[in-house]
């Protein structure tokens, strides 16, 4: 493949509806959309819209066979990976570029189970939080998706220039960091203490950074993350912190967390990826993770029953 131009989105929520946006307006015959019986009937009558404007965009059902992608961009939350993963079997070709927008820093690993890692780009989303009240979704613009290869041994490097190509001409703004595994890691610290404790305190971006209190809470969840990053093989950890604390600051101090969002409107959170995942770890390394583990509890207490 020298260029992209066939594309497929799996997952059009806050974040996968930003770049359905971008590219249905670039190249909307080159666009599709994956998704299954019951969100097509769903989208058909109470279509997405987007900062308004209703996103007319180009529906397609997982055994449809008559669509070869270029490029792939996964954007479900963590408990749709699984289905994404074996709904995109059809669209993917010898050298189909994948990437994944997920939180965490996991999915790449179980995406490339199925599909090998030739041409899975680590990947993650960074900037304003898109704000989701059912089909209505609302953002500012500021976003930037961020790739990389972390094994050169494993995946083709060429995959970035073609990447970056295509989204110059698609006027989608990216960042190629030259250690995509401690970016990736310092997305998830700043997920793991920021998404989970303002959806257990229910504040806003504004709201926890005019809060001292909670910059100490914040402070001690993000070293715990720290410690194992280290072990993780994540490069230079000791100003992950500092790094971090100066994104969450960048924040605009109306928005909320995904995850705020979620416990609002009575969804499944992404607590397993978050904490779960960094309890995990802990056990691994025989490492503590006390803010972590009370994080989970509380977290799986409002959750309980959805």
């Amino acid at each position: 493949m020298k260029e992209i131009q066939n594309v497929l989105i799996c997952g059009i929520g806050a974040i996968g509806s930003i770049y359905a946006n971008k590219i249905s307006k670039f190249s909307p015959q080159n666009l599709k959309i994956l998704v299954d019986k019951n969100r097509l009937n769903n989208y058909s009558k109470n279509p997405k819209i987007f900062n308004g404007e209703i996103l007319n965009l180009n529906y397609v059902l997982p055994e449809n066979n008559d669509f070869s992608a270029d490029l792939i961009i996964i954007a479900t939350k963590y408990d749709g990976l699984f289905d994404a993963i074996e709904n995109i079997k059809n669209f993917v070709k010898e050298d189909t570029i994948i990437l994944s927008l997920l939180n965490g820093v996991t999915s790449e690993d179980l995406i490339a189970e199925k599909y090998g890692y030739k041409h899975i780009l680590h990947s993650y989303f960074i900037g304003h939080s898109a704000m989701r009240n059912g089909n209505n979704i609302i953002h500012d613009g500021v976003g930037t998706i961020v790739f990389g290869v972390k094994n050169e041994n494993l995946t083709d490097k060429n995959d970035i220039i073609i990447l970056k190509k295509y989204f110059e001409k698609a006027g989608i703004d990216y960042k190629i960091p030259p250690d995509i595994w401690r970016s990736l890691w310092l997305k998830f610290m700043l997920n793991v203490s920021s998404n989970q404790s303002s959806a257990i305190l229910r504040m806003t971006f504004g709201q926890m950074q005019n809060n001292e209190k909670f910059i100490d809470f914040l402070v001690n969840v993000m070293k715990e993350v720290q410690i194992l990053a280290q072990k993780e093989g994540v490069n230079n950890t000791e100003t992950m912190i500092s790094e971090a604390i100066e994104t969450f600051n960048k924040m605009i101090p109306e928005g909320k967390t995904s995850m705020l969002q979620d416990v609002e409107a009575g969804r499944k959170t992404e607590v397993d990826i978050f904490a779960g995942h960094i309890i995990e770890l802990g056990k691994k390394y025989n490492i503590p993770t006390p803010y972590n583990l009370v994080m989970k509890s509380l977290l799986d207490i409002i959750s309980y029953n959805k």
